[in-house]
């Protein structure tokens, strides 16, 4: 018997991309409203919630492509090359968000941080915050905040296929 096999790339591309737009329609809403410093909690709830139902999705798309067969490997493969394409596009605006429509984020960020550390920890010497933002100025710069949301959504996206993979998992019989 002949068997199919569903193509990654395809399913990748699809929900990459829509589950990039959904992370940045988030992130545009966050920002009209001007919450965008305080990075409310829903907003990660949200982004989650895109992200497990976009890798979800594909793997039906995968297993229904691929003769109603999904192993734990092609779910693992299908869901990081979601979450790397959505991740690179996710990367790309990040850095145009905080180079070009937000150059002050960084800055602004830091503000913020500063005050927090101040607020939190009144105990802490001026030399004490200023070590303490000096590190913090580093993990801010705009190719580090975009290779962390790459990272991020690879981790997240390998933990939700993972999940997903076992759940949904059919392994093709030897003789089919």
């Amino acid at each position: 018997m002949e068997s199919q096999k569903a193509s990654v790339k395809k399913i990748a591309l699809n929900y990459g991309l829509m589950m990039a737009l959904g992370t940045i329609v988030v992130s545009v809403i966050v920002y009209v409203m001007g919450m965008h410093m305080e990075q409310p909690w829903w907003q990660s709830v949200l982004n989650f919630a895109i992200m497990t139902a976009a890798i979800v999705y594909g793997l039906k798309t995968f297993k229904k492509e691929g003769d109603g067969f999904l192993s734990l490997g092609d779910a693992l493969k299908t869901g990081l090359a979601i979450s790397l394409v959505a991740g690179l596009i996710g990367s790309i605006f990040t850095y145009l968000f905080v180079t070009v429509i937000e150059p002050d984020f960084v800055t602004q960020m830091l503000d913020v941080t500063r005050e927090k550390m101040i607020e939190n920890n009144p105990q802490m010497t001026n030399d004490q915050v200023e070590m303490a933002m000096g590190m913090t100025e580093k993990f801010m710069s705009p190719w580090i905040m975009t290779a962390m949301g790459l990272i991020a959504s690879l981790f997240f996206g390998f933990i939700i296929s993972l999940i997903a993979g076992l759940i949904m998992k059919q392994n093709r019989p030897e003789n089919y």
